[in-house]
């Protein structure tokens, strides 16, 4: 028995039949009749998925309805590139997909991508997390929803295509190829992507290799919002170092000509170019979309006298591949290929448990053991420039860079990049001399825009590098938390594991800056970083801690391919003493490179008081333990706890560390709203219900005002004494 048509198709070969088809656009000979048949099927293909699609979901079998229809020209952007090249796709590129699947023998993209309609944990890329189109062995990473979030890192992967050549790195894409992104014309006024390609002109405007091909799919609409006639030509044109093409979507030989045009441009001048590919969009944004709303009849009425798939016909039929009545029965053959198909898929097993959906949240561990780190000779060499403090206890600035020497050292893969990070060392110094150690392809400085530096970041992790980026302040990264939220931790999640972004992205932060800042530079607040579900935050509070961290993040990086945060608390970088003036009460000596790090999640416990612990980390723990000495020169006995593990809270281990301690102040020096300090006191009455007697200290629920006002509105020593006084005394 026939499977049921969508209307559309029933429409569409009624026209085939009475012969209704526009003129068929001149071929030039730029496509063989064997090319033009392939990119019709991978075309005709991408919009029955599309139809069966519709039809599934009218049957609550399919969950996903943003479609490719009018936009089926890219399939031969597809055939002008190499199945090496990455490409980031836009969600309307479907024929794209298709067509590059061509390449591969053994793919099955239509199964594929009904399975991922279906929302079945069979598909081969999310496991049934998200419709997405992506392949791990056709070398399209998968994307979020998310408007442009990912021309960033297809801009940070043609970076680190060219970087892997400079570092004679073997990373996961050849040094020929080149990095594909498409997205919508809506899209190319988004910040992300004007960022990003900004990023691109601006590094290859200094001859840095950028490998970048950039398609702009214009169908004049972002969703019911018309994009002003010219305006996408006007805005891409006129780029330095930005080459332009345009191509009428509609016309597979000029589409596949231009295409190939302007890749050969990126592969052999190993520079950017946009592909600005004129489409149309068919049935409305998705399925619920009712264009009548915002359009007249008889503009929709004229887009549909675009539609691609007419004009393939008219191509095909002029040729005499087909004659009317074979066109209508090929069409209806590949129609009841794909219904068996999507019945077959729409059978297959679903997510079922919290288990399987979060399985893939954290990347497999990978068994390869790390390098291990330079010793002798290479070392010295290394450290000759603060040999004569070597042997002296040191603050964490100092400690943060040294343990970034020695990791570069051991790690020929770790590329940092930032704000003022080269030749300047950063604001607080943190990387001095890295760049004079290790040369420029290494510790890169950036445009001052921090979601093309987390593009970058995840860019250059995908091609094996362990990315090391810097946000010069806590406040700046809000400007880019997508880039870590939607695109870095969420790749293992809707890749079953398949791609990562390993990197350790360190943020300089927190409180309590003396004769500096105001809210921008004195930023009390991560809780953006707090329900990122797979990302871990380490926080030093000393240098002994932040140089154990700092390995230990790499290491994370590393064996497990993790999203690492480490931030840094500004305050404490240069601070010296504890008690009084020239105590030297913060400085550490430097931990020996071979010394394990600490158990994830474990925090420091200093003393073993078992009448009240005190819990907190960074700014806080600093100020902990003058309060601490205090409370025992009036004769209590008290424990210290730093978490140094923010993100995820290891609640166990923390209890575990208060030992006997029944009453438990915690000190967060972020705002009460928000803050981790919620966490931790829900944490340790659930655990262990009516245990604990719990109280905390916060910052108040205020922005951050300049100079001396700022420490109105954030916790003092004398505020954790008397909370602990208040404490001890309670019944």
């Amino acid at each position: 028995m026939a499977a049921a048509m969508h209307p559309w198709l029933v429409e569409f070969i009624q026209r085939i039949e009475q012969h209704q088809l526009p003129p068929a656009h001149a071929a030039g000979g730029v496509l063989g009749d064997a090319d033009l048949f392939e990119l019709f099927e991978s075309q005709l293909d991408s919009r029955l998925l599309d139809l069966q699609s519709r039809l599934l979901q009218a049957a609550g079998q399919s969950f996903y309805t943003i479609g490719s229809a009018g936009h089926e020209g890219n399939a031969a952007v597809a055939k002008a590139l190499r199945v090496t090249d990455p490409a980031f796709l836009h969600y309307r590129s479907g024929a794209f997909f298709v067509q590059r699947a061509k390449q591969a023998p053994g793919s099955t993209p239509l199964y594929d991508m009904m399975l991922s309609f279906a929302a079945s944990a069979d598909e081969p890329i999310s496991g049934g997390r998200h419709k997405v189109l992506g392949s791990l062995h056709l070398n399209v990473p998968p994307q979020t929803s998310t408007i442009a979030s990912h021309v960033p890192k297809a801009m940070g992967t043609a970076f680190a295509i060219g970087l892997s050549k400079r570092l004679n790195h073997q990373g996961t894409w050849p040094n020929d190829a080149i990095a594909m992104c498409s997205f919508g014309d809506a899209s190319a006024n988004h910040s992300t992507a004007l960022g990003a390609i900004n990023s691109a002109s601006w590094a290859a405007y200094q001859q840095i290799p950028m490998p970048l091909l950039l398609v702009c799919e214009d169908n004049g609409l972002g969703i019911s919002t018309h994009t002003p006639k010219g305006w996408i030509q006007q805005q891409l044109s006129q780029r330095p170092a930005l080459k332009y093409f345009f191509a009428d979507g509609s016309n597979l030989a000029e589409t596949y000509l231009v295409a190939r045009e302007a890749a050969d441009y990126v592969r052999q001048k190993r520079k950017p170019a946009v592909l600005h590919l004129r489409t149309v969009r068919l049935f409305g944004h998705a399925g619920a979309d009712a264009e009548v709303a915002y359009r007249s009849k008889q503009e929709i009425a004229l887009d549909s006298e675009r539609d691609p798939l007419l004009h393939s016909c008219a191509a095909l039929i002029s040729r005499g591949l087909f004659n009317h009545q074979q066109l209508i029965e090929f069409i209806q053959s590949h129609q009841q290929r794909i219904a068996r198909i999507a019945t077959q898929a729409s059978k297959q097993p679903k997510l079922e448990t919290a288990e399987q959906v979060m399985a893939s949240i954290t990347p497999p561990v990978r068994t390869e053991a790390l390098p291990a780190p330079v010793t002798g000779e290479q070392r010295q060499v290394l450290f000759k420039w603060d040999k004569h403090n070597l042997s002296k206890p040191q603050h964490l600035g100092k400690m943060l860079n040294w343990a970034l020497h020695d990791l570069m050292a051991q790690h020929g893969n770790i590329v940092m990049c930032g704000e003022d990070i080269a030749k300047k060392g950063g604001v607080y110094h943190v990387t001095q001399h890295l760049m004079e150690a290790f040369g420029a392809n290494r510790v890169l400085n950036t445009v001052l825009d921090e979601q093309s530096i987390l593009g970058l970041a995840i860019g250059m992790a995908q091609q094996g590098f362990i990315a090391m980026p810097e946000i010069q302040f806590l406040a700046y990264v809000h400007n880019a938390e997508d880039q870590i939220r939607g695109e870095a931790a969420t790749l293992s999640f809707f890749s079953n594991g398949q791609y990562t972004n390993p990197m350790v992205i360190r943020i300089a932060g927190l409180a309590y800056q003396r004769g500096f800042g105001g809210h921008f530079h004195n930023d009390n607040s991560f809780a953006v970083f707090r329900d990122i579900p797979g990302v871990v935050l380490l926080c030093p509070s000393n240098g002994r801690e932040g140089a154990l961290l700092m390995r230990q993040a790499v290491a994370l990086a590393a064996r497990e391919q993790r999203v690492v945060i480490m931030l840094e608390p500004i305050a404490l970088y240069m601070t010296r003493d504890l008690h009084q003036d020239g105590d030297g009460g913060w400085l550490c000596d430097y931990p020996d490179p071979q010394q394990p790090v600490p158990e994830l999640g474990e925090p420091t416990i200093y003393g073993e008081g078992n009448e009240l612990a005190i819990v907190s980390y960074g700014n806080g723990y600093y100020l902990s333990r003058q309060a601490e000495a205090q409370l025992a020169q009036q004769g209590h006995n008290i424990r210290v706890l730093d978490l140094r593990c923010l993100v995820p809270l290891h609640v166990d281990k923390i209890i575990a560390a208060l030992g006997g301690c029944k009453k438990v102040l915690i000190v967060d020096e972020c705002r009460r709203r928000g803050s981790l300090s919620e966490e931790l006191f829900t944490a340790l009455h659930e655990h262990k219900p009516g245990l604990f007697t719990v109280s905390r200290i916060n910052a108040e629920d205020s922005f951050i005002p300049l100079g001396k006002a700022a420490y109105s509105v954030l916790p003092s020593t004398a505020q954790i004494v008397d909370g602990a006084k208040a404490l001890l005394e309670a019944n």
